[in-house]
């Protein structure tokens, strides 16, 4: 994998004897946004589980020493920070890292985790292993964490979880991908009802997008076509192991998949001048051409944010993860709850 840039390295290290003495822990994830009435109508608890996605600062400090923190055009927020805050709450990370490469407990409910699959140990993955480590929990750890902390879910929650789209991004190639994918995707319907069993009454469950239409699948020899078989297999499976298990019914399922196609389509129409073939943080000033590292300084214009769908090759930016924020609302009124 590509190599930290020496300047990053250098204002990464700057901040050690900053970062050793400070203080641990901020419980802004773990409370209600108090008695006044949100946009929602409702005053939920959002707790989140998945991947880069939905991280909400997992790494932070060490990628503000760049001005990053999350995995879009920062330091705009991704789609789960924009949900809480319509649910009147704010989600912090769980877990953040720090300097030595470990992770340490936060106080919030943000358990998301960029390079998380659903269940592959952190060890058999590669992400920026030179700058974070093998450090983050795959999903199945995610749940299992929250439940030995606080041991159950209850009704004033809102729980959301989107994860898989590393399990396709590491599973190959066709024929021998497919048991890697469906694997997931069956593994994901357990834990969601794992979670539903421990008392979650309101659960937000997101398929994969195609993947396949990211600047990263175009850029693929096939153009992303495996990429989009791998989601829509992924997808399929998924559906069909919730049903098997009974748990549709008691789930808010997004559609990811169809809704970024639409966006994609009429991106003019929703504000963005350059959709899925471009990204808004230059990849030749942005350190190792992640968002995670992407600041207003290497944005590729003054105002890429808006104007980009996506960050760098997979990640949405702040104004596409607003867009998807205000559907996933849409669809949690729609299933009664709020408005």
């Amino acid at each position: 994998m590509r190599t930290l840039h020496d300047t990053v390295r250098a204002a990464i290290f700057s901040m050690a004897i900053a970062l050793l003495a400070a203080c641990g822990g901020s419980g802004g994830g773990s409370g209600s946004g108090g008695s006044a009435t949100p946009a929602g109508g409702i005053n939920l608890q959002i707790v989140s589980f998945g991947d880069s996605l939905s991280d909400v600062g997992t790494y932070a400090p060490i990628a503000s020493a760049v001005g990053g923190g999350r995995f879009t055009t920062n330091p705009g927020q991704v789609w789960t920070q924009d949900v809480a805050q319509y649910y009147g709450n704010t989600l912090s990370a769980a877990y953040t890292i720090d300097i030595t490469q470990k992770l340490s407990a936060q106080g919030g409910l943000g358990y998301a985790e960029g390079g998380a699959t659903v269940a592959t140990p952190a060890n058999q993955n590669d992400f920026l292993t030179d700058v974070i480590g093998d450090v983050e929990m795959p999903v199945n750890q995610q749940v299992s964490s929250y439940l030995t902390t606080y041991g159950s879910f209850n009704s004033g929650q809102l729980v959301l979880v989107w994860a898989g789209a590393n399990d396709v991004l590491r599973a190959g190639a066709l024929p021998a991908a497919a048991q890697t994918v469906e694997t997931a995707a069956t593994t994901l319907a357990q834990l969601v009802g794992q979670v539903v069993q421990a008392g979650a009454t309101h659960v937000v469950v997101v398929n994969l997008p195609n993947i396949g239409l990211s600047p990263k699948g175009l850029a693929q020899p096939d153009g992303g076509a495996t990429f989009t078989q791998l989601s829509q297999l992924f997808n399929n499976t998924l559906n069909a192991a919730l049903q098997a298990n009974g748990l549709q019914a008691k789930l808010i399922q997004i559609d990811s998949y169809t809704w970024l196609n639409q966006i994609i389509a009429n991106f003019q129409a929703n504000g963005f001048t350059v959709s899925n073939t471009g990204q808004a943080c230059n990849p030749t000033t942005t350190p190792d051409d992640t968002s995670l590292l992407c600041s207003p300084a290497t944005y590729v214009s003054a105002n890429a944010d808006q104007t980009y769908m996506f960050a760098d090759d997979l990640h949405p930016t702040t104004h596409l993860h607003t867009l998807f924020a205000q559907y996933v609302e849409q669809q949690i009124a729609s299933s009664g709850l709020g408005h």
